[in-house]
């Protein structure tokens, strides 16, 4: 009742006043804010109430609006009659609107150029979508502000960034590779830059280095691949370093032998030493192994802090990112959940012990930005990156989309074996043994699989498997496609050499979607498996263990 008598009485308090009226109250509220960096977050939300309700356009509403918009980002804001200045400190934006409130144009104006026309920016704000321009202005915000006590040191480190961007964007093309990169995907991927999208005045410098192919979750009719990618700072550091201040790119540019260009050294060229260093900012963050983590301090001699960072088995920080699993967040990360992966023919159940993931060597952590001092250390970055982001692709492919329980056709249990590997235990299809497979991710355009147990060890058959998760990058197609082909061996005895190969063949010439779902086509012949003892040294403890009991199986 209380509540009702104090609506009613702001009602009737405010009925004769105008929406103006009721704007500028707001704003002096706003104004008296107790915390004068930022206004109070409760007005600020029915100031933005008010205006979406009030769908009017006029010069007033759209400068409130955007005065609004800088406050939330930190920035200043002036206005002179029908322009609009939300200032930086090292850029200003500039809105010029016409008498009704229509936005006319909007330009970007660096501390060191001229202002220069965003349209981008000026669509977002000709169809009201305040939500998207806010999100970009935090991003352009987020582009200029370079750390530093004052304008000067941030010019300077602005500066050395540009000049940074100009040598990678040379280097991407120079080792750009017709034959090697026939699509952007392949450029991505492969090139040493990745693809390299030109920084401009209301965008920052932004590397795409890898891109998960679109059969890597192909258990989920929805999936669309991910691009990975990594925009281009700087950051404080408590060490000073050196960093550029020209290109480090001689010209005209020379190679070495191994295709890699030739960099001048920093005392070669003008250069500044600041307590500062770039920055790769990771989009979306990638979790790392605490090895891959010191392989890259050792890139770039810059040591990754330690103290924000929190440790965790890698398989949970997988689960963690995926949305499908969130819901059980808390279970994957007390005990050890069971995933259940449905195909439309069969389901698997996965489940990743979470005390073999607990090993020193398998703690993981989750990797925001890299830091480094020079352009020569972005490829081999990249590659690293690259390297991580595959054995996550396969290791989440286990877990994504999958829902916990035990009820399913067939088990797999899958255990680190190095930082770079991992085995797959499992009961194949009409069998009382068990059979291990082991996959090696060598680098990132390299995946070799080994097959032990079942009566298996042919050297063919490993290297049509390798293909075929190398083509799919998911443990559940591999093995689903796998297992088929177990089955269809029981019942169809064949040549085991021919066979293997002919699959090998077919596989190599097939449409990658066919290569993953056509699990009825002939069968490939598996080999005995004599070579399971000597080859068991390769598998950790678990994996011989499954192997003995294989062998044993089938000599009885």
């Amino acid at each position: 009742m209380k509540e009702k008598s104090i609506i009613s009485n702001l009602r009737l308090k405010f009925a004769e006043r105008s929406w103006n009226d009721t704007f500028q109250l707001v704003r002096r509220c706003m104004e008296k804010s107790r915390d004068e960096s930022r206004p109070c977050a409760p007005l600020v939300r029915s100031l933005e109430r008010l205006q979406e309700e009030f769908n009017v356009s006029s010069l007033n509403i759209t400068k409130s609006r955007l005065e609004m918009i800088a406050k939330q980002q930190g920035m200043g804001f002036h206005v002179t009659e029908a322009t609009c200045y939300l200032t930086a400190d090292l850029f200003y934006l500039e809105v010029v609107l016409e008498q009704c409130g229509r936005v006319e144009e909007v330009k970007v104006a660096p501390q060191v150029g001229p202002p220069v026309s965003s349209e981008s920016l000026l669509q977002l704000l000709r169809v009201k979508n305040y939500t998207d321009f806010s999100r970009k202005l935090a991003g352009l915000f987020a582009q200029y502000n370079m750390p530093g006590d004052n304008s000067d040191i941030k010019l300077k480190l602005f500066t050395s960034l540009q000049h940074l961007g100009k040598d990678l964007l040379q280097i991407s093309v120079l080792q750009r590779a017709p034959n090697d990169c026939d699509s952007k995907i392949d450029l991505i991927n492969s090139g040493r830059t990745g693809c390299v999208i030109e920084g401009k005045e209301d965008c920052p410098l932004i590397i795409q280095f890898y891109v998960t192919p679109t059969e890597s979750d192909s258990q989920t009719a929805d999936s669309k691949p991910v691009i990975h990618e990594a925009q281009v700072t700087v950051s404080a550091s408590d060490v000073a370093h050196k960093l550029q201040m020209s290109s480090l790119i001689p010209q005209p540019p020379q190679l070495d032998p191994h295709g890699s260009p030739v960099f001048l050294l920093l005392n070669e060229v003008p250069h500044e030493t600041q307590p500062a260093c770039f920055l790769l900012k990771l989009q979306p963050f990638v979790p790392m192994t605490a090895s891959f983590v010191k392989k890259l301090s050792l890139i770039t001699d810059v040591t990754v802090p330690d103290v924000d960072l929190q440790w965790a088995p890698l398989p949970s920080l997988l689960v963690r990112g995926s949305q499908s699993a969130n819901s059980h967040r808390e279970t994957s990360d007390e005990q050890d959940t069971i995933y259940t992966v449905k195909f439309p023919d069969v389901s698997h159940s996965y489940i990743l012990p979470r005390a073999a993931w607990q090993a020193s060597a398998q703690i993981a952590t989750v990797m925001s930005s890299v830091p480094f001092t020079h352009p020569a250390h972005v490829p081999a970055i990249l590659e690293l990156l690259r390297h991580q982001c595959v054995i996550n692709t396969l290791l989440r492919s286990c877990v994504t989309g999958a829902t916990p329980g035990p009820d399913c056709d067939l088990h797999f249990e899958v255990l680190p074996e190095t930082d770079t590997s991992f085995s797959v235990t499992f009961n194949p299809p009409d069998t009382d043994s068990l059979a291990v497979l082991l996959v090696n991710i060598s680098d990132s355009h390299q995946i070799t699989c080994s097959l032990f147990g079942a009566g298996t060890g042919d050297a063919t058959t490993d290297q049509y498997i390798s293909t075929v998760i190398t083509r799919c990058m998911s443990v559940p197609v591999t093995l689903r496609t796998l297992c088929s082909k177990l089955k269809e061996l029981a019942s169809t005895p064949r040549s085991p050499s021919r066979l293997a190969t002919a699959e090998a063949e077919n596989y190599h010439s097939a449409p990658s979607s066919a290569a993953v779902t056509d699990t009825d086509s002939t069968a490939t012949k598996l080999s005995p498996g004599a070579a399971v003892a000597e080859d068991s040294s390769s598998v950790s403890g678990a994996a011989c263990y499954a192997m003995s009991v294989a062998d044993s199986e089938l000599l009885t």
